[in-house]
């Protein structure tokens, strides 16, 4: 054991009936869930995540993060930063347990805690398949506009990201054009991330300014930085700057790695799960140091490298493991977890996709994962398809349901019915079918009608179905910005030229 061993004192207990007197066992809900580690397990990757931390420690070249770091007892020598095992476990306890994201109109729209599990969009990815035709061409910033609008529109996705990366706009303000739009054609919690303290200081402007000053952004934060280290254990000065700007204001932000097993990673899934554990953690480490209670999230992108082909695999089953282990590992630590569903290495939102996309979003959910990304992305993360994205959210509309489990009370075990129907008789003119019958889940993109009313229908395949489905989506409106507003965000950007 390294250091002394992760107390629970710390951690939220689980609720019991007794703490509810208006619930009783008829009334409970329990959602599906699935332990991926035993106790003893999770023991042993931190236990391994904290000699990593003592024995090997991380890349640190930043002068004021191993100043902090230095006058906190870490050993700093020759470029790494050793961390020993109680300011780890220490600093850990600091994060709080639970992070709040809002809408720019100040509205709560998710609240990542305990399994709670919310969906969103992708990120930065350079190719855009259009609907319909499917041609694929480089992403534009009115792609972005488009696709911004259809997370606003989508409703089971609760926040959204930038998407793409505009290859129509400069590359030197690209990151703060795409956050503008972004938070233009949609009023859901934005993550980004960007490359310099500068972007990141003007997107926190531009922010502020569409929540009605920095006090209302901090208070109700709609936006949600994200910082990504450089698999193995390697933290360069630019985003250690924006790691600390960013725990100074008492931002959100999430410290998100992508080992790869084999290439960037050890081969194996659990050592793979340490190192990226231990690239997620340093970063939640350091926020608290700047300012303890800084609101943080845990996770890393850990796949494999496909050996066959060397590519990073956006589909593997080994993904979906590998995150559901770390989001049992940020249940023991009590703080919200990021993962990934919805992505896939296919190039079509086809069959491949649909299989690695449900197969993706269930695991999210059954482990417990907070704040889900990466949903309606193809071609391992090269490619967003809006047709993709809308699948995906039926998907996730899909799985919601199953996680929410089935409800048993006396109504619903229905014995009187079943009596006064009496054997061979059926149940739909019952009363308690009309009161009962829209729990059911009703699909609005798979087809479930026998064949000749398929064929009377037009004998539309899933592929135009989709098609259909997402040209609705892209037609509704997106909710701007007020003219204010709008003047500000203007007057900013003539300055980032």
């Amino acid at each position: 054991m390294i250091g002394k061993k992760l107390g629970t004192e710390h951690l939220h207990p689980t609720p019991r009936l007794h703490d509810f007197p208006h619930v009783t066992e008829e009334t409970v809900n329990i959602k599906p869930k699935q332990r991926f580690l035993t106790d003893r397990q999770v023991e042993q990757l931190h236990e391994a995540a904290l000699q990593l931390f003592e024995t090997t420690g991380v890349k640190v070249t930043h002068p004021k993060a191993r100043e902090i770091l230095h006058g906190h007892g870490c050993n700093v020598d020759d470029g790494r930063v050793r961390i020993p095992a109680w300011l780890v476990e220490r600093t850990m306890r600091l994060a709080p347990p639970q992070v709040v994201f809002y809408t720019r109109r100040g509205k709560s729209a998710l609240v990542l805690k305990e399994d709670d599990t919310y969906y969103g969009p992708t990120l930065d990815a350079y190719d855009y398949l259009e609907p319909i035709t499917r041609k694929r061409r480089r992403f534009t910033i009115d792609d972005l506009r488009t696709t911004a609008a259809i997370a606003n529109a989508l409703p089971n996705f609760h926040w959204a990201m930038t998407i793409g990366v505009a290859s129509d706009v400069p590359s030197e303000v690209a990151e703060r054009t795409t956050a503008r739009e972004a938070l233009t054609y949609c009023e859901k919690p934005l993550l980004f991330c960007t490359s310099s303290l500068k972007a990141l200081k003007d997107i926190y402007a531009m922010a502020g300014i569409i929540a009605g000053g920095e006090a209302a952004l901090l208070m109700h934060p709609n936006v949600v930085v994200f910082n990504s280290p450089i698999s193995p254990l390697t933290f360069d000065d630019a985003l250690i700057d924006r790691l600390v700007f960013t725990a100074e204001k008492g931002l959100p932000q999430v410290c998100y790695s992508g080992p790869q097993a084999g290439a960037t990673a050890p081969a194996t899934l659990a050592g793979t799960v340490v190192q990226g554990s231990v690239e997620s953690l340093f970063g939640c480490i350091l926020a608290q140091l700047v300012r303890p209670g800084a609101p943080f999230v845990y996770g890393a992108f850990a796949t494999i490298m496909d050996m066959k082909s060397s590519v990073f695999s956006y589909g593997a089953p080994e993904m979906n493991l590998m995150a559901s282990a770390m989001a049992q590992m940020a249940h023991f630590y009590s703080i919200p977890f990021m993962g990934m569903s919805g992505c896939s290495d296919a190039k079509f939102p086809d069959q491949q996709a649909s299989v690695e996309a449900t197969f993706s979003c269930l695991c999210s959910s059954m482990s417990g994962a907070n704040m889900v990304h990466d949903n309606g992305w193809l071609d391992r993360s090269n490619l967003v398809s809006p047709e993709y994205m809308v699948l995906v959210n039926e998907i996730i509309e899909m799985v919601n349901m199953y996680m929410a489990g089935m409800r048993v009370d006396p109504d619903r075990l229905a014995l009187d019915v079943i009596d006064q129907v009496g054997p061979g008789g059926n149940f739909l003119s019952q009363p308690h079918t009309f009161k009962y019958f829209r729990e059911i889940w009703y699909s609005k993109l798979f087809d479930r009608s026998t064949m000749s009313k398929w064929e009377a229908k037009g004998s539309k395949r899933f592929e135009q179905r989709l098609q259909e489905h997402t040209q609705w989506y892209m037609k509704q409106p997106s909710p701007g910005l007020p003219d204010g507003v709008v003047e500000e965000l203007d007057r900013m950007s003539e300055d980032w030229q």
